[in-house]
């Protein structure tokens, strides 16, 4: 699709205008990168052959139930998912985001619902970023035991993609010796803890009630699940600009605000041409 030329240019004057960047990404920013979209059964299923055979929907397997009754099949999606983004490189736009935000007065602040950590090998300040669904990259106790979260650094995971089922021995709670899980907040989840989050948080409005002129540069985000939105949504409130970049929701809700329909790679490589 064709990016009007007058929309990458009021981008750009955005980005000049504005004294900190908000990076708000959901799982759209990914797709350049190779990494699946599960938005829909069908897009999931084309990813896990095995889980569309059975039709399982995302929103089952991705529940704290399956790690319950069927943990090798639990690990098994999540391990695969865990063993994939260690694997994926960040696309070029990670380092477009990244040189824009540091050359703002203030900097950038990352806020995305993914789980994948791409931002963090991108080379972002981890203090910088809030996951507002967790990490794949950290584990927790199933039970939950208690309040611990640690990296998951130390689990390799072996996974029969065909079957989407763990072939070796699962991470376990340090403290009780239980199954450990993702440190995710998943489909009808009571025990995620989420410390770690809200500290990353904490750390996203200290930021924000520094910047005086701050705009939201929304990826890949749609309505289907709105954290991102919502998100944006409320730094606009306080004050700040949007650039909407989405192929298919990509309308704004102000005639100062830019919204561009593409994909994020392309959206933003039309901003960097348009900087001159």
């Amino acid at each position: 699709m064709t990016i009007e030329p007058q929309l990458a240019a009021r981008a750009a004057e955005l980005f000049a205008q504005s004294d900190g960047l908000v990076i708000a990404a959901g799982a759209g920013i990914g797709v350049d990168s190779g990494l699946p979209d599960f938005r829909g059964n069908e897009g999931f299923w084309k990813a896990y052959p095995a889980l569309g055979r059975a039709r399982m929907e995302f929103t089952s397997v991705a529940s704290p139930r399956t790690f319950q009754e069927d943990p090798a099949l639990a690990w098994g999606f999540y391990g695969h998912r865990l063993k994939l983004y260690r694997e994926t490189v960040p696309h070029e736009g990670f380092a477009l985001l990244k040189a824009w935000g540091e050359a703002m007065d203030h900097g950038c602040f990352v806020f995305t619902s993914n789980v994948d950590g791409q931002f963090q090998k991108a080379g972002f300040d981890p203090r910088a970023i809030y996951e507002c669904h967790g990490s794949i990259h950290h584990l927790q106790c199933l039970e939950p035991c208690g309040s611990k979260i640690w990296p998951a650094d130390d689990f390799a995971p072996e996974v029969d993609a065909d079957a989407c089922r763990l072939r070796n021995e699962a991470p376990r709670c340090p403290d009780c010796g239980g199954l450990a899980r993702p440190n995710i907040l998943m489909f009808g989840d009571w025990g995620w803890l989420e410390r770690r989050s809200e500290m990353q948080a904490a750390r996203l409005e200290a930021w924000l009630e520094k910047v005086r002129r701050p705009l939201v540069i929304e990826l890949g985000a749609g309505t289907a699940i709105p954290s991102v939105r919502h998100f944006g949504h409320a730094v606009v409130q306080r004050g700040g600009r949007m650039v909407r970049i989405n192929p298919r929701e990509f309308a704004v809700g102000s005639a100062a605000d830019v919204g561009i329909a593409a994909g994020a790679l392309e959206g933003l490589r039309a901003i960097r041409a348009a900087m001159g």
